[in-house]
This record gives C-alpha cells, structure tokens and sequence, in this order.
C-alpha cells in the first residue's frame, strides 16, 4: 500500500480530516477471516411488505460493538440477478471485509442491510431468472425499497434516518438498481454505488436530468466495473455523461476484471472505507483510478497499462532477447524478469496519442499487444493517453457513418491508389440528395489511413452531426504521398494535378457529391497543409473553403515563393472564389508555429482575410481532432 499523505482542510472553520487519509486500496488477505479481532452479527429481519403483499426477508449485518442506544448509518447492498438476500453473504463474505476493517479503523460503524431485490411473492432465485415478471419485480422493488423495508429497519434497529447517513450499492444488476434508485431518490440516498451495472441501469439521462442538482445534493457516486466485462458499456456510458457535466463521481475500472465476486468483493472493501465520512471526492478519485489497459491495446491484452499520473508500464515476452527498449520519443531500457518477460516504465507522457515502438536486439518492431498505425513513414505502435477534452469522439448512442475504402486509378502516378471516405448516417438511404465534400490530408510519414485511425474522423462527425452542429457532408481521405519525388516544386505541384484530374472527377462519379465548387472544401495538417495552401492557391476555382492545420510556407523552399508570387498575381481571383480560410496551430509549443506566423504575416500583406484559431498541444493529433471538430462546423453555411 503506498502511504497517502494527511490532508487538513479548514471549512467554515471547522477541522476536517479528509477520508483519503484513511483510504486504503485492496490488500492481501482483505476477504480472509481473522482470528483474534472483534466480528459483527447476521441476522435476519421479516417484514411486511404492502409492496408485494407478502412477508419478505432480509439478511443485517450489525458491527462489532454493537449497542442499541447508539445510532449507526445504514448502507442497503444488492445482489444479481441471479441471487437473492444471502448472496453477498454466501459469496461476497461482507461480514468478514467488514471486520477486518473495522479491525484495521478504516470505516464508520455502520449497520449493512441484504435485501432480497427481486420484489414479488415467489422471491427464489429459482427456474427461468431471465423471466420477465422475474426481471420486472427488480424494478417494483424500488417500492418496497422505500415503502416497506426502509421504514421496518429503522423501526427495528438504531438507525439515523436522514439522507446523508443512508446509503445504496449493488453488484450488476443490484448495481444498476442502485444507481436508478439512488439517484432517482436523492432525498433518500446521498451514498450511492454502482458495482459492475447491468443493462437494466437507465440512460444517464434518465439517471442524472439535473446535473446540478445532483451535484448539490451527492455526498458519494462510485461507479465501476472490470475492464474485461462485458457490461462495462453501461458503467462508461455513466461515466462519460458525468465527466461531461462535470458532476463529481469516482470511476473505478478494475484491470483484468471480470464480472465475478472478485472485482465485487474489492469494490465493497474500497467502497465503504469512503461512506459517511467528509470527502474530497476529485481527491479520492486520483487514489482509486491508478491504473487501466489502454484503449489502443488488441484485444484481451492488458499491457500497457496507463498509470494515475500518465506514466506507461510497457512488457513483452522476449525470453532469448538480449537487449530490449521502448522508444516513445524518449528511449527506455526494458528490464528483463525471471519468467522472460521485459518490462519498463515510462515518465509522465502528455495527453493524447503517442506513436511509439520496441527496440528488440537494435531493431525497432511494432508492440504486438497494441493496435500498429501508419505513422513516422512506417508501421507503429501507437497509445492513447486519455484526457478531458476527448470527449468530442466520445462513442455515444447517435446514429454512426462509415469509412469505406475505395481504389481508384491514377493517371498522374500510373498506378492504382486508395482512399478512404466518410459517408454519414443515412447516406445509402438517401437516395434524392449530393453532399458536400471535404477533401482533408493528413502530415509526412502518414498515409490515407491517419485521419481515419489516428484521427477519429467518424467520431468527430457523428458526434457534430448528431448535434446538429455540422452539415451532413462526405470526407475523402487521401493518400497526399508522391512516390520517388523529394519535398519540392514537383511534390506539391504532382499531388496539385492528382487531385484535380484524378480524385476529384472519380468521387463525383462515384459517390452522391456536389459538383458546385462551392460545396467543396480542402484541408490538411502539417504537410497536408501545404498541400492545401498549394493547390488552394493554384486552383482556388475549385476550393471554396480551406483548412490550414499546424502549417506553414517552408521559408527555404522554392515551391514557397512560387505559391506566394502566384497569390500576389492572383490575389482578387482568390479573394473572390475563397469563402474560408481556416488557418490553427497547437500553441507556441507546434513545430509549425513561427512558419505559420511568417505565412500570417504575407496574408496580411496581400490583404487576404482568414481565421486564426490556437488550441494548445503541439504538433499532435489531439490538436489536429480539435481542428477538425472546429473547421466542419463552419462548413457550408
């Protein structure tokens, strides 16, 4: 266990220890039973229940030292689908987790009840669980919940019944009760926990359709899963929407966790140490969340794995290497364990996506545990390193487009080359309308493939579209590569002539497109951004909109004064057929930026209007989707 430093806050003026000090992730021997400590009781409470019509049970856990004159808070736990009230008690041991800590002073006494959830006269778990009066009655159990069995506990046992001091959590679908209790019933619970959440946990719409009241009134949201269940959707979808109203909640994802009693039992054990006591809950969050697989890794591969603090723990069995390093821009020895797997750690990396590889006896191969992308003019390893503003290609519940390949022939290169396009929901069925299209490149080393993989070009739009934040319009991703040509004249004026007599004419042939110059726009990063400016310039009858990203005029090439001559010469012409001209960098901090600023400069020069826009980043694809994201949205209008 690493040791949390002690936290002092004074609110109002009142002392206030922070229950991150007290905080205590899963250990060994967490679920075993100890001998020589304190043990609470298991009883079981009868009561009756107007809900169901019936007499129902219920398991409560009292702790140890109990005592009938003092008032305990009140933790309601839930089990699956599959269970019933000695669920938790016959598989989770909560009783045991919980003296332990107890034992260990690390929660509040508390009482903890194990209710049946399945809310009807026949309550076994028993033939057909999937029946739909079966599932119905976890749903009625809401009811009984508040009407019945709440009001019996706290007849029956030493309980303080005011919100702050209650709480709700449950395992699948005892978690998605919770949560769609919990939060539908704030006047009731300020403590709420969801364990692994079945599909029966409502839309986080439904969930949270005032996030600022929720926000007001929570004292705890814990949401979790393991990352190798496949119900996690559930939990990431509450999640992403809580992140996104920025409602305070800790997500908790266990790696190499199924949807098993061990995630469940180490959830309890994490969990309760948190419940009726003062919270910084963001705190919290960066003890809980410290590590998870990477979402660029293949699938069932845990490594790597993305530290609390954006380190990266990388491994790889390579048991007859001699020598093995990972290059993420900054090179890093491996070292090599007793069963020949190599390991290494790197320092904290920035947000977004790294291109990285493994250096294996002096030769650089792709990571076979990630997903290999065209990047640095070969394949590579690539990971993605979350951050708060990647919600813009969030995978959210709209309508999705698709990104289909399609070979074409050249007859400027004399070879069959490829691209891909983005057609938006509804294309096919669409049948009486053309679309606009935006032609958009990707930088040197890359390839037709990067907008789509390393962009999330599809995302991006399906997410604008959805909101109607962007016109629906076809994106053709092409392949700005020039075989046997260096960076010059030649390179930019061959990709110039490519576009204008090959790929334009066949997608206006093959697809649904809009042969009005003014339905048609162009766009590009880094390199593909001079070649933009390039063939914008040159053919500006044939571009009305233009996006320049993370680029600028090479001040020592000699295509640079052959473009900006041509300007001066035409200058009226281009002011006339451009409606647009989008111009970002990604701060100071871009490779691109004092280029970009000398080309701003010559704009201005000649007179040519354009918008200028920074996002911070560098010269990274997380800048590059921002792009995108801004640069559609002002798209034929």
């Amino acid at each position: 266990m690493r040791k949390i430093s002690l936290i002092i806050l004074f609110l109002a003026g009142v002392l206030v220890i922070q229950a991150q000090d007290d905080f205590k992730n899963v250990s060994t021997g967490f679920d075993t039973q100890r001998a020589g400590i304190a043990q609470g009781k298991i009883d079981t409470l009868t009561y009756a229940s107007k809900t169901v019509g019936s007499k129902r049970r219920a398991l409560i856990y009292t702790p140890p030292g109990y005592n009938k004159k003092t008032k305990y808070p009140v933790l309601y736990l839930l089990h699956g689908i599959g269970g019933d009230e000695k669920e938790w008690f016959n598989q989770g041991t909560p009783q045991v987790i919980l003296d332990n800590l107890y034992a260990d002073k690390k929660i509040q006494p508390m009482i903890v009840v194990l209710p049946n959830g399945r809310a009807m006269k026949d309550d076994r778990a028993v033939g057909n669980i999937m029946d739909k009066d079966k599932v119905q009655a976890f749903a009625t159990f809401e009811q009984d919940l508040l009407k019945d069995l709440i009001p019996s506990v706290e007849k029956n046992y030493p309980v303080l019944k005011d919100r702050e001091h209650r709480a709700i959590a449950g395992l699948s679908m005892g978690g998605g009760q919770s949560l769609n209790f919990g939060l539908g019933n704030l006047d009731t619970f300020a403590w709420i926990g969801g364990f692994s959440s079945a599909p029966n946990t409502k839309t986080p719409q439904e969930l949270v359709p005032d996030p600022a009241k929720t926000k007001s009134l929570l004292k705890l949201l814990w949401i979790s899963c393991g990352d190798k269940d496949n119900l996690i959707t559930f939990s990431k979808r509450t999640h992403d929407y809580l992140k996104g109203f920025q409602v305070p909640h800790i997500y908790y994802v266990e790696v190499g966790g199924y949807h098993d009693f061990k995630v469940w039992k180490r959830n309890l054990y994490m969990f309760s140490q948190l419940l009726f006591k003062n919270i910084d809950v963001d705190a919290i969050s960066k003890k809980v969340v410290y590590e998870r697989s990477a979402e660029t890794n293949v699938r069932s591969s845990r490594y790597p794995i993305i530290l609390e603090d954006s380190r990266v723990v990388f491994r790889i069995k390579a048991p007859d290497a001699k020598s093995v390093k990972v290059d993420i821009g900054k090179k890093y020895d491996m070292a090599q364990t007793a069963d020949g797997f190599w390991e290494a750690t790197s320092d904290s990396l920035s947000e977004g996506f790294h291109y990285y590889s493994l250096i294996i006896d002096g030769v650089a191969v792709a990571d076979p545990a990630s997903d290999s992308f065209y990047g640095m003019s070969r394949m590579a390893s690539g990971i993605e390193i979350p951050f708060k503003g990647d919600d813009i290609y969030a995978v959210r519940n709209v309508p999705h487009g698709e990104i289909r390949m399609k070979r074409y022939y050249s007859s400027v290169f004399n070879s069959w080359r490829r691209f891909y396009i983005y057609t938006p929901a509804g294309y096919d069925e669409n049948m009486a309308s053309n679309y606009p299209v935006l032609y958009l490149l990707h930088g040197g080393g890359e390839d037709e493939r990067g907008w789509g993989a390393q962009g999330k070009t599809d995302l991006i739009m399906d997410n604008l579209l959805a909101a109607r934040k962007a016109k629906p319009m076809l994106i053709v991703m092409v392949d700005g590569n020039v075989p046997g040509v260096g960076i010059n004249g030649t390179y930019y004026e061959m990709f110039r002539s490519e576009m204008k007599n090959c790929v334009i004419p066949f997608v206006e042939k093959t697809y649904k497109a809009d042969k009005n110059p003014g339905m048609r726009a162009l766009a590009g990063l880094s390199m593909g951004g001079l070649q933009t400016l390039h063939a914008g310039i040159f053919d500006s009858q044939l571009y009305s909109y233009m996006g320049v990203f993370s680029s600028g005029w090479f001040q020592t090439a000699n295509n640079t004064n052959e473009d900006i001559e041509y300007l001066k010469k035409n200058v009226d012409t281009f002011k006339s057929n451009n409606k647009l001209l989008w111009i970002a960098m990604g701060g100071k901090e871009d490779i691109a930026y004092k280029n970009g600023q000398i080309m701003l400069e010559k704009l201005d020069s000649l007179g040519v209007k354009y918008s200028y826009s920074e996002y911070p980043g560098g010269h990274t694809w997380p800048v590059w989707r921002n792009n995108l994201y801004n640069f559609a949205q002002l798209l034929f209008k």
